[in-house]
């Protein structure tokens, strides 16, 4: 670590300055670390104390070890330093994550020295106090106890049109949560997940956003010795499930209440009445929408703890996810994930089993401020959480019709009767899941000009399971179209649908590998193939081609190679 004091214990170093530019100047409204209890271990923010001193010194009176070193804490943040980080470098900006808190890209790249100083964390933004989130969680099903952010640090909120976004930087060094890791995060994952945020945006699927990516020279130790990075990143709120499980866990009841009535006053103002059970029934609508978005672009989380699930429906935390290839419902993304626990099939169950886990700390709150007996508070709890099924159900048909194609009036059979047919059909197969809901894109031409065997065609080619009966199994594909989805289609009376199910079904899709590929294109040195990725990701996911000059992107679209196929990640990053 490169933080050197006079005594390890009793000072610390702070970031100097980062130069005033466009791109480093925010107004911020920190109502999280003023309204809410945080560490009582360390009160006042270490840069407040530093602007007490006579002397331009960086060196403030405050124990280092309070604010890198794991301890248990008490409230619900702590104040956190970043690091100094060597030979920082912008690799890439988010033009509309960056419009989000009204800044611009240009800005980034007409100061791009600047920028990779201050949104790596080794300069400090002008007015920011930055804080660590202290949260729990139920990991793999277990109660962890206290996590929190080891290694993201919130920069503070800022208000652009109305909207409150809290910024943090993800790997700019450790927080009084580290545990037993070091605070760092490694180029490889941070590419995974800054482009994964932006790209999941573009498909539509709630998510927290991507504002810069930067290199740095300073070496981490996983596996393997690796690069570091710093991802800075922005959502409304960064508060999980698990921030309100910690509290409640030590009988902490009157911070659970802090803690929601600050969500409803800033993230849910409409509730009015019975705020507690509101509360709880956005976040179970919020998360059934989110993960049934999920299961149409064949996403895989990998790691769905209770620590991970945002209390606003957002994806968060992007560790060991993936897209589909085959479809496989079964398919586990996490090589740590032995039991299967987070198979991508299993995903709306455990959702619905995390939003168990909130509605426990929840349930004191409600009882209280209702004055309901214990088995009415109970009777509540279970109607909201019922009330997951069908929203996850209703959203997933909504979704998926439209995806099929079917863009006019419901039908109540639709998913039964046209889409689980077909996912059946590609399940036996092994059919790359990506190029078949594209294929389904060309189907009603095809089915007006009797070329349907050439569409059965081309998915038998991108289809892997070699046990099955592929000339069969092309029949009953064939049948499919012409008599369950051909009628279902001819019902919508549409003209051009094949050019509005484009709009629908991506081309492009950040796969693990595809991932890996643009991964090792930035090892050997394509650092500007992320930025450009980027923008095929967000600006050209629904296109048929790669746009010029991004010709090698090309195979992105094209078969697994077979070096890529059921690749997994693990959570090390």
């Amino acid at each position: 670590m490169s933080h050197a004091t006079n005594s390890q214990f009793g000072r610390t170093v702070l970031r100097p300055l980062a130069k005033a530019t466009e791109c480093t100047t925010l107004e911020w409204a920190n109502t999280f670390t003023r309204e809410l209890p945080g560490d009582a271990a360390l009160e006042e923010a270490p840069y407040a104390a530093l602007e007490k001193q006579e002397s331009d010194e960086l060196t403030v009176d405050v124990p280092e070890v309070l604010l890198r070193a794991s301890r248990e804490v008490r409230g619900l943040w702590s104040w956190a330093v970043s690091e100094q980080h060597e030979n920082p470098q912008l690799i890439s900006v988010s033009p509309s994550g960056a419009q989000l808190i009204g800044l611009s890209a240009s800005a980034f790249w007409q100061n791009a020295n600047i920028a990779a100083m201050a949104w790596s964390g080794s300069t400090r933004l002008a007015g920011s106090n930055m804080w660590a989130h202290n949260y729990g969680g139920h990991q793999f099903g277990i109660w962890a106890g206290q996590l929190g952010d080891g290694r993201a640090m919130s920069l503070g909120e800022t208000v652009h049109n109305n909207i409150r976004w809290e910024v943090q930087l993800k790997g700019a060094g450790p927080t009084p949560y580290v545990r037993m890791a070091d605070g760092y995060a490694v180029r490889r994952s941070s590419i995974r997940e800054y482009l994964a945020a932006e790209h999941m945006h573009a498909l539509n699927v709630p998510t927290a956003r991507s504002l810069s990516l930067v290199f740095t020279d300073r070496v981490v130790v996983r596996e393997e010795r690796e690069l570091g990075a710093v991802v800075a990143r922005i959502a409304p709120s960064w508060v999980r499930f698990g921030s309100f499980e910690l509290p409640a866990s030590r009988a902490d009841h009157a911070t659970t209440q802090k803690l929601a009535d600050y969500v409803i006053r800033y993230h849910y103002p409409d509730i009015t009445h019975n705020p507690y059970i509101q509360l709880l029934e956005r976040a179970v609508t919020n998360t059934a929408r989110m993960v049934a978005r999920w299961q149409c672009v064949g996403f895989c989380h990998g790691v769905m703890n209770t620590d991970n699930m945002s209390i606003l429906g957002l994806t968060i935390d992007y560790g060991p996810f993936a897209f589909l290839d085959a479809y496989d419902p079964d398919f586990v993304c996490n090589h740590s994930d032995y039991s299967g626990r987070y198979a991508f099939n299993e995903q709306p169950r455990v959702a619905l089993w995390n939003l168990t886990r909130l509605a426990a700390p929840l349930a004191a709150l409600i009882n209280r401020s209702t004055d309901s007996s214990e088995s009415e508070t109970v009777n509540v709890i279970t109607d909201a959480l019922n009330a997951f099924g069908p929203q996850f159900s209703a959203e997933y048909a909504r979704v998926m019709r439209r995806k099929f194609g079917l863009f006019g009036e419901a039908r109540d059979d639709d998913v039964d009767a046209v889409v689980q047919p077909f996912l059946d059909l590609l399940a036996e197969a092994g059919t790359d899941y990506t190029y078949a809901m594209r294929t389904l894109c060309s189907v009603p031409e095809a089915l007006s000009s009797n070329t349907v065997d050439a569409v059965v065609d081309g998915l038998a080619l991108r289809s892997q399971n070699i046990a099955c009966d592929v000339t069969v199994w092309k029949r009953r594909m064939s049948e499919y179209f012409t008599t369950v989805y051909g009628p279902r289609l001819k019902m919508e009376n549409a003209d051009d649908v094949g050019a509005m199910m484009k709009r629908e079904n991506p081309n492009f899709v950040l796969r693990n590998w595809v991932a890996q590929d643009i991964i090792e294109r930035a090892d050997k040195g394509d650092h500007a193939w992320v930025d450009q990725m980027l923008k095929l990701l967000t600006d050209h996911a629904f296109d048929d081609h790669a746009p010029m000059g991004m010709e090698d992107a090309e195979k992105y679209a094209g078969p697994v190679p077979s070096w890529g196929e059921g690749l997994q990640c693990s959570c090390s990053s």
